[in-house]
């Protein structure tokens, strides 16, 4: 423990330069410019972002990341509360209230208690992920390719069977990952897989191609199919503040949704959905107002929003330690780990200590400037909604270019960022969920590698991919999540529950 907090120590040394602050600066300025836009999540925002970090040395890097990380998820309250338009659906609890608030001349107050909430989850989820990576990395460390192996299997079931619309659906998000990570020449074998014969399909399809082309220009392509030439209607925004009854009213929401988040972040998709519907229903219990929910609670937002940011502070820990995402933005960030040749997991700390606790003493810094700049700009931030649709939808497809054409200088790039486009916004048209797809192309080859290095310790007997007790207890969830829902059928009052999955809230 002391050592892990003198490297700590050691990663505020090396964040608080100047140089390095100023990259901090651009990260969060830049974050949160490209996550208030409408219609763009924190998954979104870093995988557009991700270009800009290119002829960076990695440490700067990965500071730049957790300035837009964080940026990114500020961004997206501001747009919820605004325009009432949600980046991603954990943002649609915040839009609940927020908005509301704003219509009733409250906009000032729901955004202050939204970057304030924001605030104390990132900070306190930031230093639950110093004390846990370390305890999860000691566990990891001792793991054998088997037990690999059958983490990653719980990773494709586990975001496959409980995000999306439908099992069927996500299950064929990450067939189509899968077959995507499988382009390109064996590395053990030298055959060419699924490559037609295209030279430049050799090496495989980068991840970050993958990732802009699903993400940016797939939903580009969505958004201008459903466009509505309309005027954009944007709520006057004051300078925010709390005044005393808004704090009274909003600590207690802060910290209890931020113990709501930060487990549902670590468990493999566990994601931000339910622990801000959660914390919705809980603060409308626990209100001595709850006649307001549904008119504009500040409770409403306030514990919402710091169970979104704590949910995302804590799938930085299963990523670090495990090198498995457990949401989109934590997908993102593992390419980018991939892209300077770095492989998150339990060796992770051993081989890249100051890079990985920089990284995470950047998270504090960035958290702080946040903090520090949102609150006095946020009225300039809700400029930036006035920016006409078209104009803004092809200024990202233009920076999504440049930055897939980047990654290896090649024209056949741009191609592929089209064509995987066109299949995200395929996915949008018939509700596919990215995030198995994403998590296919990431995991797919480290699994198959796990996979053939079980079998060789093992001679190619296939009970060595079963491997010791960690791997069974780990085949055992994989099953009762695939049987849950028969499971939820003989529970009592289970077939009554059938879709209730989540509180009732009301829609915004």
């Amino acid at each position: 423990m002391i050592n892990d907090l003198t490297q700590l120590l050691d990663g505020f040394g090396h964040v608080l330069t100047p140089m390095n602050l100023l990259v901090a600066l651009i990260g969060v300025t830049v974050g949160t410019a490209v996550g208030v836009l409408p219609g763009i999540g924190s998954a979104m925002t870093v995988a557009l972002l991700l270009p800009l970090t290119y002829g960076l040395e990695p440490t700067q890097a990965f500071i730049m990341f957790a300035g837009i990380f964080y940026g990114g998820m500020y961004g997206g309250s501001t747009t919820s509360i605004l325009l009432n338009t949600p980046g991603e659906s954990s943002s649609v609890v915040t839009a609940i209230e927020g908005n509301k608030m704003a219509r009733s001349g409250r906009a000032a107050q729901a955004l202050a208690t939204a970057a304030i909430g924001s605030f104390v989850a990132g900070l306190i989820g930031t230093l639950l992920l110093v004390l846990i990576t370390p305890v999860m990395v000691a566990f990891a460390i001792d793991l054998g390719a088997p037990d690999y192996l059958a983490i990653m299997i719980l990773g494709f079931i586990a975001v496959s069977a409980v995000l999306g619309s439908s099992r069927v659906r996500g299950f064929s998000a990450l067939l189509l990952g899968l077959v995507i990570g499988l382009v390109g020449i064996d590395r053990v074998t030298g055959q060419p897989r699924l490559t037609m014969d295209i030279p430049q399909l050799a090496d495989g399809i980068d991840v970050i191609v993958v990732a802009v082309g699903i993400f940016a220009v797939g939903e580009t392509l969505w958004v201008a199919a459903h466009l509505r030439r309309r005027p954009v209607e944007v709520i006057p925004v004051g300078q925010p503040w709390l005044g005393r009854d808004d704090w009274r009213r909003s600590w207690k929401p802060w910290l209890r949704g931020t113990g709501l988040g930060f487990p549902f972040g670590v468990m493999p998709a566990g994601g931000a959905e339910l622990p801000t519907f959660l914390s919705y229903a809980l603060e409308k219990r626990l209100s001595r107002h709850p006649e307001e929910f549904g008119k504009g609670a500040i409770e409403g937002v306030a514990g919402p929003e710091a169970a979104n940011n704590a949910s995302a502070a804590g799938t930085l820990v299963p990523m670090l330690a495990l090198g498995l995402p457990t949401n989109a933005t934590a997908a993102v960030m593992l390419a980018a780990f991939q892209t300077y040749g770095i492989q998150p997991g339990p060796l992770l700390l051993e081989r890249e200590a100051t890079l990985v606790w920089t990284l995470i003493a950047s998270l504090f810094v960035g958290n702080l400037m946040l903090l520090l700049l949102n609150l006095p700009l946020a009225p300039a931030w809700a400029r930036l909604l006035r920016i006409p649709r078209p104009y803004l939808y092809a200024g990202i497809v233009f920076f999504a270019s440049m930055g897939a054409y980047a990654v290896n200088a090649q024209p056949f790039d741009l191609f592929l960022l089209l064509t995987l486009g066109l299949l995200g916004f395929a996915m949008r048209r018939f509700g596919l969920p990215v995030l198995p797809l994403i998590v296919g192309v990431i995991l797919g080859p480290l699994a198959e590698r796990q996979g053939r290095m079980a079998l060789q310790l093992s001679g190619g007997d296939l009970s060595g991919l079963l491997g010791g007790a960690v791997s069974y207890v780990v085949y055992t969830i994989v099953l009762i999540i695939l049987a849950w829902p028969l499971i939820r059928r003989v529970l009592p009052g289970g077939v009554s529950n059938r879709r209730g999955r989540t509180p009732a809230v009301p829609r915004p």
